[in-house]
């Protein structure tokens, strides 16, 4: 009963490892002009309902109560966007000349370059009690899920619309330009998609279904509270579907080879660079005149640390469209998915410990009036 209880709750992770080995047992199913025409239903189809469904879930009320928080936003925006990715390309340097597979390697800038994901950042902060308005915020800020429609913003509070007007354009150019951007910075050489065409089929798969579904959501927005849906089930399913057609392409090119030594390598190297990168944010953000509260040092941990599957996937498999080596781009990314719930997971204890003594110090040390 505890194992049945436990594989439901993990059913996207075992979802996973089902759908890669339904790639390797039948890859012909899922490859370009197959039966299930992934350059149609994937490309097109899959990513819009994935986004569609985000602009139908996403409520954007709750963003605002955090924008007071400008330096907090800053400094996750700044580690996740600019520090992170070029880390990571000083970290490729040295491990170019080792014999791990060069394509894992060019995975791990990609994973560089994503954004903070909407789901586990805001669980683990809320788990341990911490700022979880900020790491909703910028969970939101720093993926797509941030091309709303402007009038879901209040514009009665003392930001006024211009204030609205200003943060509107920056979510969107985050999310449509800077993270392509990064992966095209990265990785130019070896995509083999027009930077036009890239960016058109954003606008089409992305922007376009996740302004249809704030408008939707407007208009069914009580039914959608009355009823609850299940959008991250549905998105997780859709996802499993990319999954499965981008190593179907993977296992139906006999030139491919990936060999043990560098998976465990590169799961060695993922487990190091989430655990380094948690402790560095830790230290800057406890410092005496960093100005942030224990609870935002949790929010600033997870979002900074913390990386995008459900945009992952579907941007690699834009940007590097018909390239035979995508599937081993997306490995690193899908590894450090689960490996950053479970270390977040094993870590919340400790952490919600120190923040709870730290809490306790602050009101034993403040004067009393």
């Amino acid at each position: 009963m505890r194992l049945l209880e436990r594989m439901r709750k993990e059913w996207f992770m075992i979802g996973i490892v089902l759908a890669i080995a339904g790639a390797k047992l039948e890859p012909s199913i899922g490859v370009n002009g197959g039966p299930l025409m992934p350059e149609i239903t994937v490309s097109y189809i899959a990513v819009a309902t994935i986004f569609f469904n985000s602009g139908l879930s996403l409520n954007t009320e709750e963003l605002t109560s955090a924008l007071v928080h400008i330096k907090l936003h800053l400094f996750i925006q700044i580690f996740t966007l600019a520090f992170f990715p070029a880390a990571i390309w000083l970290l490729l340097q040295l491990l170019s000349i080792t014999p791990i597979n060069e394509w894992l390697l060019k995975g791990l800038q990609t994973v560089g370059c994503m954004p903070p994901p909407v789901s586990s950042a805001v669980i683990l902060t809320k788990a341990v009690g911490g700022n979880e308005a900020a790491a909703i915020f910028n969970s939101a800020f720093g993926s797509f899920l941030k091309c709303n429609n402007l009038s879901t913003y209040p514009t009665n509070t003392h930001y006024g619309p211009m204030m609205c007007g200003a943060l509107y354009l920056a979510l969107w150019m985050e999310g449509i330009v800077v993270t392509p951007l990064l992966l095209l910075l990265f990785l130019h050489s070896s995509s083999s998609v027009p930077f036009t065409s890239i960016f058109s089929q954003l606008f089409m798969t992305v922007v376009v279904p996740l302004i249809i579904g704030q408008i939707v959501r407007r208009y069914i927005k009580d039914w959608l509270e009355r009823k609850k849906p299940p959008f991250g089930a549905v998105s997780s399913s859709v996802l499993l579907v990319i999954i499965y057609t981008t190593f179907c392409d993977t296992f139906s090119n006999p030139d491919i080879d990936l060999d043990r030594f560098s998976l465990i390598l590169i799961l060695f190297i993922i487990c190091s660079i989430q655990l380094s990168f948690m402790l560095l944010t830790f230290i800057f953000s406890t410092r005496n005149n960093s100005g942030f509260t224990p609870a935002d040092t949790v929010a600033v941990m997870f979002c900074s640390t913390h990386k995008s599957l459900t945009l992952g996937i579907p941007m690699l498999k834009i940007v590097f469209a018909g390239h035979e080596y995508l599937s081993l781009i997306s490995v690193p990314l899908l590894i450090y998915h689960p490996v950053q719930i479970l270390l977040g997971s094993v870590l919340v204890p400790t952490i919600k410990s120190w923040m709870v003594s730290r809490q306790k110090g602050v009101k034993l040390t403040r004067p009393t009036v």
